[in-house]
């Protein structure tokens, strides 16, 4: 996890200032008062004269620290900017996590259970939702729900626990919707393989209820792809949320990575990069620790394994 951690970290410092444009230029204020001496002073006091390796070194360090420098555009704190924004963008991935899982994976758990056309419904309706990017899947939402029937708000966060609810419905929904389909087809995949398992058929012979199969041996034996799953695109979400904050005009992470990228503030960018990176690599790292607590057979493999190298060394 440090390592990628740390790789990630020097890609997105080196490539934010690879892009066009000079960060002293940006800095230095008016482009009518710039001159050589400005430009070289503005320079020194950035640390931009520095190598790159240095100037990485330096602000990893602060990083660590918890200083994220100041925002080139707003001369505040990167991490005040941050903090303001944050709440929303995690609500927003949160209200959109619990659709995607409860919508998600009952519908692929009713399309193994109901072969014929509930099975046929469930896959043509998770690859059309699939196949709908998601500003068009927020352009038909707001259309629809906002402006012809007017049942929820098309922008802001909203006031108070139920206010923010309401707000976010959409915003959420279009940005589950391609989740929804991916988690669907995981789920209807894993308990089909878990239907077919010879345990499944003993339970069966021996007058086990149907119900009692699903729930003790199909559906607990299906969890362990469908809480992978989940949990990478919770993390992938983070991301993702970009598009949907521009849209629908939330004050979250995203849209401040928007306007960070089109003024060239590369403090904010570089900050709001690193936390995605972060948020993606912790999610998935929990994943893995989780797992073997849900499937057993993870961890009494990993044993075997390990002790087969110990033994053949």
């Amino acid at each position: 996890m440090f390592a990628t951690l740390f790789a990630a970290s020097f890609v997105i410092f080196a490539a934010a200032y690879a892009a066009p444009g000079d960060p002293a230029v940006l800095l230095s204020g008016s482009r009518q008062e710039l001159t050589p001496e400005k430009l070289a002073a503005v320079r020194a006091q950035y640390h931009l004269d520095e190598p790159l390796v240095v100037q990485y070194g330096r602000w990893l360090w602060d990083s660590a620290q918890g200083d994220l420098g100041r925002s080139f555009q707003y001369r505040d704190h990167v991490a005040d900017l941050i903090g303001a924004r944050l709440p929303t963008t995690l609500e927003l991935v949160a209200y959109a996590t619990v659709f995607f899982v409860i919508l998600g994976v009952g519908s692929g758990v009713l399309a193994a259970l109901r072969r014929g056309w509930v099975d046929s419904a469930v896959v043509g309706g998770t690859t059309l939702a699939a196949s709908v990017p998601s500003f068009v899947a927020a352009i038909a939402l707001v259309s629809l729900f906002g402006v012809r029937l007017g049942w929820f708000p098309v922008t802001g966060q909203g006031e108070g626990f139920t206010g923010r609810l309401h707000h976010l419905t959409l915003p959420a929904f279009a940005l589950a919707l391609g989740a929804l389909a991916v988690i669907s087809r995981v789920t209807r995949q894993a308990m089909a393989e878990a239907y077919a398992s010879d345990h499944v058929d003993a339970a069966r012979a021996s007058g086990m209820a149907e119900r009692q199969i699903v729930i003790r041996h199909v559906l607990r034996n299906a969890l362990g792809p469908i809480v992978t799953m989940c949990g990478l695109v919770m993390a992938g979400m983070l991301a993702g949320t970009v598009v949907v904050e521009t849209a629908f005009g939330l004050s979250g992470v995203g849209s401040l990575l928007v306007s960070a990228i089109s003024t060239h503030d590369f403090p904010v960018t570089q900050a709001v990069l690193l936390l995605m990176v972060i948020g993606y690599v912790v999610v998935t790292t929990l994943v893995d620790l989780v797992h073997p607590l849900i499937d057993p057979r993870v961890s009494r493999g990993t044993k075997r394994h390990t002790a087969k190298r110990v033994k053949t060394a």
